[in-house]
């Protein structure tokens, strides 16, 4: 069965890639890649890429490749690398052979690039950077040719023979593909090829001085992999042409087809690596895997699952039309999967305490709850009760708004999988704040109604004795606004900063002393949570993954 469990639905691109075999276009098999730059940690958007990407394959009995366009050392990283594998890896991918860098590919490139001299389709120019953007022209303006445009291609062989040498300083000089300054798309400009750059390169050390662009790296990539689909998003279309021509001008057998789709932009986040970045950097959040991130580290640790991120990939579906997501269906995604697989706990998250003064005092009931209501092969676990016990302070009021069904005073409610209480009195602080109440039980009523009487309430609850102190981390969106980046002024501007609210003396059932980091539960009446990696021994950590209903919608519209 497909890993995404769940049949792929038809797109513009599947429907290309089933005409190219039923028309025996690639004998050999379909051949996709996922190619990111190990610039940063991927995000929501490099799922729809990685799913699209390694579903084609999959469900076409072809390959995927993973290969890090590795062509700017100065950004990139191991660490980035390794993060980029782990994350691949938990969506439930495998890639097909080896890993691939483009660095792999480096002479080959630089081979490819002196032929392209050689058939004076390139040239060494030494235009600063500043007089390349002036000469370039506008959208409305054609550019103009650069004054060493038409030195010999035995001097620009030499030139670039000297810029891998080292020779030259950084921005003395480039190598340029010559193809049109009047062409009414500026990527078709005479753009740059080569740049020096006297950098350590994370796979290659200090054996190159000079760095392909991305553009001309990426289309030989693909040709010397044998890709047959390289798929991008919209960004590239523009670049295509340059794809086909570099291709069309050096001595390469294979030629892969590039198609586009539209990226994923997810509402109430950024998904540009340099923002996300900026905000690491800045500390505005607590690094990549922050759960507030939309980066798939950061979802991982929220509580997010495999399968929630390919389903709601699975659900945007793949087009050419830009759209914003709303961050809803993430939610909806996620709360579907946990709703059948998370086990049940209570937490109470704001805790005040409760005393059952008729109930015997040394007396600990142990209860058994279905780990699961409705799951029975979940099995079930044993709950301790006892005369004192934590409610939330949510659920109780001295006096009560309209249709109120919690506790309140001289009215009854009951207890999640236990007795009916009744509140009898309060106890209060000298600043007035109720720190206590003072309750009787029926003890009648475990696991049937009182006679004679309907109890309409339910509250959960964690005996006192036994409850184990937690720290919560309620995270919610990072910002205000749907599109902080294109929203006036700068993206920071609006940061949510109720974003995390941290309580530090939460009360859980002692059935979540021994979980394991990264384990996903409901708790009850509160949300879906999950065991963050903070946790030690004689502290859990608990991170909100999603409420269990969608409450900001309401919350905006109170503000």
């Amino acid at each position: 069965m497909s890993v995404t469990e769940q049949k792929t639905p038809t797109n513009f691109i599947r429907q290309i890639v089933e005409k190219d075999i039923t028309e025996n276009k690639h004998p050999c098999g379909v051949v996709t890649r996922f190619p990111p730059e190990p610039n940063g940690f991927l995000h929501i958007g490099h799922a729809k890429s990685i799913c699209l990407n390694f579903g084609i394959a999959e469900d076409f009995n072809g390959r995927c490749h993973l290969r890090f366009d590795d062509t700017n050392p100065e950004k990139e990283s191991t660490e980035y690398i390794e993060a980029i594998k782990r994350d691949v890896s938990w969506l439930g991918y495998r890639w097909y052979g080896d890993l691939r860098y483009a660095s792999q590919y480096f002479q080959s490139l630089y081979e490819f690039a002196q032929e392209l001299i050689r058939r004076d389709k390139a040239y060494v120019c030494e235009l600063n950077a500043a007089q390349i953007r002036e000469y370039r022209g506008t959208l409305t303006e054609s550019g103009k040719n650069s004054p060493y445009r038409d030195r010999p291609s035995e001097e620009s062989l030499k030139l670039f023979a000297g810029m891998r040498e080292g020779n030259y300083e950084e921005g003395q000089m480039v190598l340029r593909a010559k193809i049109d300054m009047a062409s009414p798309n500026l990527n078709m400009r005479d753009p740059t090829l080569y740049r020096i750059r006297h950098a350590h390169h994370h796979q290659t050390g200090d054996k190159w001085c000079i760095y392909p662009m991305y553009d001309f790296t990426h289309c030989i990539s693909d040709a010397l992999e044998g890709i047959t689909h390289s798929l991008c998003t919209l960004e590239f279309e523009d670049h295509r042409p340059l794809y086909d021509w570099v291709l069309d001008n050096i001595t390469i057998d294979c030629h892969p087809q590039q198609i586009e789709f539209s990226r994923l932009d997810l509402a109430y986040t950024v998904t540009s690596k340099r923002k996300l970045n900026e905000m690491v950097k800045q500390n505005i959040v607590e690094g990549w895997d922050d759960p507030r991130m939309p980066t798939l580290s950061g979802l991982r640790r929220r509580g997010f699952t495999p399968d929630s991120i390919r389903d709601f990939c699975r659900r945007v579906g793949v087009t050419k039309q830009e759209n914003l997501i709303e961050y809803e269906l993430l939610e909806y995604c996620i709360r579907e999967d946990l709703d059948k697989h998370a086990p049940r706990a209570m937490a109470v998250l704001n805790p005040i305490k409760v005393l059952i003064e008729n109930y015997p005092q040394d007396q600990v009931e142990t209860l058994k709850l279905p780990n699961h209501p409705q799951c029975a092969e979940m099995g079930q676990r044993e709950v301790p009760f006892s005369r004192e016990i934590y409610i939330d302070r949510a659920d109780f009021e001295e006096v009560p708004p309209p249709k109120y069904k919690r506790l309140t005073l001289a009215k009854e409610v009951r207890l999640r999988g236990a007795y009916v209480i009744r509140c009898d009195r309060v106890i209060k602080n000298e600043q007035g704040e109720v720190v206590e109440l003072i309750c009787t039980y029926d003890p009648d009523t475990l696991g049937k109604n009182p006679e004679g009487r309907k109890v309409k309430g339910v509250i959960h609850w964690v005996a006192a004795a036994t409850a184990e102190t937690a720290e919560v981390r309620l995270y919610d969106r990072l910002f205000t606004v749907p599109q902080p980046d294109k929203a006036e002024g700068e993206y920071i501007d609006y940061l949510n900063p109720e974003s995390l609210e941290v309580l530090t003396e939460a009360k859980v059932e002692p059935s979540l002393r021994q979980s394991q980091v990264g384990g996903s539960f409901q708790f009850e009446r509160e949300g879906y949570f999950c065991v963050d990696p903070d946790s030690t021994d004689n502290r859990l950590i608990f991170n909100r993954t999603v409420s269990l209903r969608d409450g900001w919608a309401k919350q905006q519209q109170k503000k």
